[in-house]
């Protein structure tokens, strides 16, 4: 499987590894971006600007809208993919998510980083037929008349061809009859939309082509849109650690991969602990799918059913140790982002986080993408398996506790540092402790 080589891209990240990256303040945080990355200071100020999207903005992108709300936007750092660096912007609200990224990310360096890969990037539009007298009949004849209704769908769609995509071929699938329902024919037309996000293309060519599929099929056709399980649009990441990533006792080392591997044969055997285990990995994807401007709830109906595909859900990522004794992660889903279409042109955010991080196609966004789930996951098994989940959530939720209690500047970290050490991670007690210390 080989890896998509990094054109030459918009922006030339230095290094990822900027240490003490966190404790800085927010200003020396834009001049370090602006060094590594090559975008100026002045365009990263815009994302703190009052309003960067908008009402104006916001009311051609959806209906009714009265304005906007606000995520905080983070930089996940150390990321190395493919043999470059990359600084990844991620927007989340939920604490300790871009910590555990960077840090997955910063122990997957000692092993070369991350290898990525993007499959071909085929869309699914379905185009649902009944009323045969023979589903088996209609797909045959479809099938026959492949090489034309493709030539059709590419005539159909010039732009999209000339980009190097549009139609590529077609599968027909008999739906069996039950519940009193006669047996039915899909037909998927399977579209390369390049760096397209790929919907709305997808649905018009599925409309437009309806008309032909059932006159051939002899049947009448019915529905007609994409299926968000683009299992023909994959991305995948691997990447594989020595004991020294986790300690530098290397005993502890490999007493650590040991753990992490039990902690991934539990999500192997148990549907419980396989959702919560994807939900760490999609904590990752969705944020820099969302920081992008593309569609996160697309990505996450289609990750879980892909994790569901062989009849039982199951953890989308793989960890095991190898004969060297190094922890090898793997880990691939559908990944239909794209860099055209939807909001990823139109929100000011998303156009700079994509010169942040600095890729020219949609399979390089899918590759990178991967990777953060991949560092995400790698982050939350190696804290189930050691200290607990909680350490390092509580440090991070305390500050947002303390927040809630009123506290501020200094005292917010005064407040969290002591809840922390109490053990006692509650606004209640927080107000408490702010009213003591003002006191």
């Amino acid at each position: 499987m080989r890896a998509s080589r990094f054109a030459l891209r918009l922006t030339v990240t230095k290094s990822s590894r900027i240490p003490g990256f966190h404790r800085l303040d927010h200003g020396a945080r834009l001049a370090r971006l602006a060094e590594s990355t090559g975008v100026s200071e002045e365009e990263l100020r815009r994302l703190v600007a009052p309003g960067a999207l908008g009402i104006h903005g916001a009311d051609h992108m959806i209906e009714n809208a009265i304005g906007t709300f606000e995520i905080p936007l983070g930089i996940a750092t150390n990321f190395r993919v493919n043999g470059r660096d990359l600084l990844v912007p991620m927007a989340i609200e939920e604490p300790s998510v871009v910590a555990a990224a960077s840090n997955g990310a910063k122990a997957a360096r000692l092993g070369g980083g991350f290898f990525a890969w993007a499959r071909e990037r085929l869309m699914i539009g379905q185009v649902q037929i009944v009323g045969l007298e023979s589903a088996a009949v209609g797909a045959s004849r479809v099938l026959h008349a492949e090489r034309e209704l493709v030539a059709l769908g590419r005539s159909l769609q010039p732009r999209m061809v000339a980009r190097g995509g549009g139609l590529s071929k077609l599968e027909a699938r008999v739906l069996p009859a039950q519940l009193g329902q006669d047996e039915m024919l899909v037909v998927h037309l399977l579209v390369d939309t390049v760096d397209a996000m790929g919907a709305n293309c997808v649905n018009e060519l599925a409309e437009r082509m309806a008309p032909e599929i059932e006159r051939i099929a002899g049947g009448r056709a019915h529905l007609r849109i994409l299926s968000n399980l683009t299992d023909e649009c994959l991305a995948g990441s691997q990447v594989e650690l020595p004991p020294s990533a986790f300690s530098l006792d290397e005993a502890e080392g490999r007493r650590i991969i040991e753990l992490i591997v039990l902690a991934q044969d539990m999500a192997e055997r148990d549907t419980y602990r396989a959702v919560t285990h994807n939900k760490g990995i999609m904590n990752g994807i969705d944020a820099v799918v969302l920081a992008t401007g593309n569609d996160w709830r697309a990505i996450e109906a289609g990750a879980h059913a892909y994790a569901a595909k062989d009849g039982s859900y199951r953890p989308l990522s793989r960890w095991h140790k190898n004969d060297n004794g190094q922890l090898v992660g793997w880990l691939e889903l559908p990944m239909p982002v794209g860099l055209v279409g939807g909001s990823t042109k139109v929100h000011p955010t998303a156009q700079l986080a994509r010169r942040i991080l600095g890729v020219e196609t949609a399979k390089q966004l899918a590759e990178v993408i991967t990777c953060v789930g991949l560092a995400q996951n790698l982050s939350a098994l190696r804290a189930l398996a050691t200290e607990g989940i909680q350490r390092g959530h509580m440090e991070l939720h305390a500050r947002t506790v303390a927040r809630s209690a009123g506290a501020e500047g200094e005292m917010v970290d005064r407040i969290a540092e002591t809840l922390v050490q109490l053990k006692d991670v509650r606004v209640e007690r927080a107000k408490e402790l702010l009213a003591g210390a003002r006191g």
